[in-house]
């Protein structure tokens, strides 16, 4: 049982890579606090225990009541990701271009804001962040999306630099497509059919999509005292995609 007694909170866990690391993480004896902005984090709850706090991640005050509720919290994973539909550039509104920085960037922002005064207290805790292979490794038509993954990436990094002293490590999970996540057809550009998986699938040298579990026992490792000396990492999820 490696999270045995500690409190996690996972965003966007009502489905996807959020959902599979919820359930990791309660099987290895984590209390979970599953957040999604939608109610089906309740049937998440249903299946791992924990409680369900129903909020939204690009708000400050929806942070506090995440954090408050938590309680003795030691984990966060930043999960919550949303992107505009595949498509050049300039054909992405300035409104698309907001949401995207709100629900990827400004959310591990307002993350810190309110859970390290928490950590500090408590001598100590963990983020896992949620970035992409698209940070790294950008694909045409989401640039948008892509420069979000990247500030992730870079923030993550400067997160693990400055709270270290604190005790308090920060590390990224960078994930390659998945199909069996709820933005997956708009990394397609629309209906993600068969020749749309065959493009992305092409690209990855092992020869297979990540699933939630992959992702999931990443992020159990990264919060894990097996990786109580690593942080400021990032460790690709991508079947050899981004070498």
């Amino acid at each position: 049982m490696r999270l045995k007694g500690r409190v996690a909170l996972v965003t966007g866990a009502g489905s996807g890579f959020g959902a599979g690391i919820a359930r990791r993480f309660a099987e290895e004896g984590a209390q979970v606090v599953v957040n999604d902005i939608n109610p089906q984090g309740e049937k998440v709850v249903k299946e791992v225990g924990g409680k369900f706090v129903q909020a939204d991640v690009t708000k400050s005050a929806d942070w506090a009541r995440m954090v408050k509720e938590a309680g003795d919290l030691s984990i966060v994973v930043n999960n919550a990701g949303w992107t505009h539909r595949r498509k050049a550039y300039v054909e992405v509104s300035e409104a698309e271009f907001d949401k995207v920085y709100a629900v990827n960037v400004k959310s591990v922002y307002l993350s810190a804001v309110h859970a390290v005064p928490v950590f500090r207290k408590r001598g100590g805790g963990c983020f896992v962040n949620i970035a992409s292979t698209a940070g790294i490794r950008p694909r045409p038509g989401l640039t948008v999306y892509n420069s979000s993954k990247g500030a992730v990436i870079t923030m993550s990094k400067s997160m693990a630099a400055e709270f270290g002293p604190d005790k308090i490590r920060v590390n990224c999970v960078n994930p390659v497509f998945s199909p069996e996540t709820g933005l997956s057809a708009e990394f397609a550009g629309g209906a993600l059919s068969e020749e749309a998986k065959k493009g992305f699938l092409v690209t990855i040298p092992l020869g297979r999509f990540s699933t939630p579990l992959d992702v999931a026992n990443a992020c159990l490792y990264l919060a894990s005292d097996e990786a109580a000396l690593v942080s400021g990492v990032c460790i690709e999820v991508d079947g050899a995609r981004s070498v």
